[in-house]
This record gives structure tokens, sequence and C-alpha cells, in this order.
């Protein structure tokens, strides 16, 4: 579907700046100061001009465009705030768990649509994928948030245990890449927290498009 692929990634780029300008002024910032476009506007297109054109070459009904798209959107929103803030707002990651919990459960969840056992998966993954961070953060000393956790639920509530892995493995290895090139850079020192919300982030969408 080249053609859908196009329109998704036009409106993944639109939406990636949109998002960072959203990012500049929400959730409340102090008065007065407003972040111009920089280096976080051009990630954020780029990033929703990869993600969201991969929709379509990944997803060809009309309902699961939809609904992967939405999501696409919404972590989107969350990676630009989390950029700007290092803060995943309750308002976009409370609702995300009942409304996967939904999908799941109405047998609309494009990621686990077609597999067995598809809600033992998808709450195993819910419960165990926090748990799984809280612990990681407690060993290697990461920057691990209560935004983190939440987002994490419903994560595993849409991905399920098979492609929850496969997409932390996608996105961890494109992140300890990251992180490499941070390091040499000297952006970063051995003993710096390291975020999880964007790992998170990439993950969910890594899981959305892996087979």
């Amino acid at each position: 579907m080249p053609g859908a692929a196009i329109l998704f990634a036009l409106v993944g780029a639109a939406w990636g700046i949109v998002a960072d300008r959203i990012s500049a002024r929400w959730p409340a910032h102090e008065a007065g100061v407003r972040r111009r476009p920089d280096w976080r506007t051009v990630a954020l297109a780029v990033g929703g001009t990869l993600a969201m054109g991969a929709v379509p070459l990944r997803y060809a009904e009309p309902r699961d465009l939809l609904i992967v798209g939405a999501w696409f959107l919404v972590l989107l929103l969350l990676a630009a705030t989390d950029l700007d803030q290092k803060l995943l707002p309750d308002l976009l990651t409370l609702p995300l768990i009942p409304i996967a919990l939904g999908l799941v459960l109405a047998g609309w969840d494009p990621l686990l649509a077609s597999k067995d056992l598809a809600l033992v998966s998808a709450v195993v993954a819910g419960l165990g994928a926090p748990a799984l961070l809280v612990g990681s953060s407690a060993v290697l000393g990461g920057g691990l948030g209560a935004g983190d956790v939440k987002l994490a639920v419903s994560l595993g509530l849409m991905a399920g245990i098979v492609q929850l892995i496969a997409g932390f493995l996608v996105a961890s290895i494109g992140g300890a890449i990251v992180l490499v090139g941070l390091l040499a850079t000297r952006r970063i020192g051995l003993k710096t927290a390291i975020p999880f919300g964007p790992i998170l982030l990439a993950a969910g969408m890594c899981a959305a498009l892996v087979g």
C-alpha cells in the first residue's frame, strides 16, 4: 500500500512537529518560557515519518490502520513530552491502560487479534513489563519514573509477551547504538542515569511493526 504509506508518513511528519510544539507548552512550563524548535523537533518529525509510514506496510485492514495509527500518534506525543520535560503525563498514560485492555477483550487489538491465548499473553505482559522495569532500574540505576511504569502496563496489554519482547530487543539494540555514540562524544558519562521512556516508546512501536 505505497499510497497509504506515503499518506501516513506525511501525517507522522506533521504530527511530530505539532507534538513538539505542544510539548513546548504542555504540561505547564514556567511562565514566559517557551522553547523554540530545535533538534527535538527534527527528531520527532523524522521519527513520526518513519513510524507512521511503516504502519500501512504492516497492516492492511482499515480498522487496524486506524487503531495502530492513533496509538502511534499518542506515543509520539508522549515522546515529545518526555524529550522536553522528561515527563509522561497521566492524562495520556492512564487512559491507554483501559483502552488497550478493551481492545484485547473485544478482539480488536491488531497486535494480538490472530494470536492464541491473546488475553493471557496481554495480562501477563501488562503485569510483567512494569515489574521487570522496576527490577531493572533497581539493579542498573536507570532513571525510572512512575510514568514509565504506567506506560509499560499499556504496552504489555497491547503487545502481549512475544511481540513486546521482540519490540524491546529491537529498541534496545537501537538504544545501545545511541548510548555508545553519546558516550563516545562525552555527552553522557558511565554514571549517568539512563531514562527508560524513549526505549519504552520505541519498544511499543517496534512491537507493533514486527511480524
